[in-house]
C-alpha cells in the first residue's frame, strides 16, 4: 500500500492499493476511486460492533475497499477543513482520538470504544465520556480539526489546553481536568472554567481549529429575519453552548 496526503486547509488522502490490499473507512468518506475498487459496506463484526462504533461518533457501516482486479486507487476527503495525520501502528500500539477523528484504516488496525477513566474529564473535559480507540498493527488516517501541532511529553511534564484542542493522544499520556485560576479569567478570560491537563510521558496532537469554534464564528454573521433582530443568531449560540454542555454529560462534543 501507497499512498500520499494532498492540500493544506482541504487536505485529502490517496491510497494505491495493491492486488488482494483491502482499506476500510466509515461510511461515506470515500471521494474518488478507480473502476478496479471493489465495495463492501457491512457492519465490521455484527450488530454488536456497529452499536459502539456509532457511540463514538462513528458510523454504524463500514466500507472495505478492495483491489481484487489488479492496482486500485482510491481516496478519501474529511468532512471540515483540517489536517489529516497518517501513523503507523505496530502490533498493540494504540491512540485515543476524539469522536469522529478516524477517517480510515488497513483492515489490521481496529476501531474500539474507550472511556474516559475520570468521571470530572468525562464531564467537564470537552470530548464527553466515549472516546475512539484505534489499535494496530497497520496504518491507519485520522482527520483532526485545522493545523496539528505535535508536543511529546516528558514522564511527569503537564501541558494546559483548552478542551477542544485536544485531538489524539498515546494512552500513556493521563488526561483531567483543572480549573481556570483566577475569578476574573473565569468570567472574563473567554476560556471556560476548566482547561485539559495532560501529563507525560507521551505524544499528544493538538487541532488548531475545533469545529465548535468554527461554527460560533460563523453564526455571527448569519442574517436574521425581518424584525427578529439577533434572535437567530443568539438562538444559534445559546443551542451551541447547551449543545456543549449535554455533549459533555452524554459523550458528544461537536468537534472532529
Amino acid at each position: 500500500m501507497r499512498y500520499e496526503i494532498s492540500g493544506t486547509v482541504m487536505q485529502t488522502v490517496g491510497i494505491d492499493l495493491a492486488p488482494g490490499e483491502t482499506i476500510y473507512s466509515q461510511t461515506a468518506a470515500m471521494a474518488w476511486m478507480t473502476d478496479g475498487i471493489r465495495m463492501h459496506t457491512n457492519t465490521g463484526g455484527g450488530l454488536f460492533a456497529g452499536l459502539k462504533r456509532s457511540l463514538t461518533g462513528g458510523s454504524f457501516f463500514i466500507t472495505e475497499f478492495s483491489a481484487d482486479r489488479g492496482e486500485g486507487h482510491v481516496a478519501f476527503a474529511p468532512r471540515f477543513p483540517g489536517s489529516i495525520l497518517a501513523r503507523h501502528l505496530a502490533p498493540g500500539e494504540s491512540l485515543i482520538c476524539r469522536r469522529e477523528t478516524f477517517l480510515c484504516a488497513e483492515t489490521s488496525v481496529s476501531l474500539e470504544l474507550a472511556w474516559q477513566q475520570r468521571i470530572g474529564s468525562g464531564f467537564f473535559g470537552g470530548a464527553g465520556f466515549i472516546l475512539q480507540k484505534v489499535t494496530g498493527p497497520g496504518v491507519v488516517f485520522l482527520d483532526l480539526s485545522g493545523e496539528v501541532v505535535t508536543k511529546t511529553l516528558a514522564p511527569g511534564e503537564r501541558l494546559l489546553v483548552h478542551a477542544g484542542h485536544v485531538g489524539v493522544h498515546e494512552p500513556s499520556v493521563s488526561f483531567d481536568i483543572q480549573m481556570v485560576p483566577g475569578f476574573r479569567n473565569i468570567l472574563f478570560g473567554g476560556e471556560g472554567l476548566f482547561l485539559a491537563s495532560l501529563t507525560g510521558p507521551g505524544e499528544v496532537h493538538l487541532q488548531s481549529m475545533p469545529i465548535l469554534n468554527l461554527a460560533e464564528a460563523i453564526a455571527q454573521y448569519l442574517p436574521s429575519g425581518e424584525g427578529s433582530g439577533g434572535r437567530t443568531v443568539a438562538g444559534l449560540a445559546g443551542a451551541g453552548i447547551l449543545g456543549s454542555i449535554i455533549g459533555g454529560v452524554l459523550g458528544g462534543d461537536g468537534d472532529a
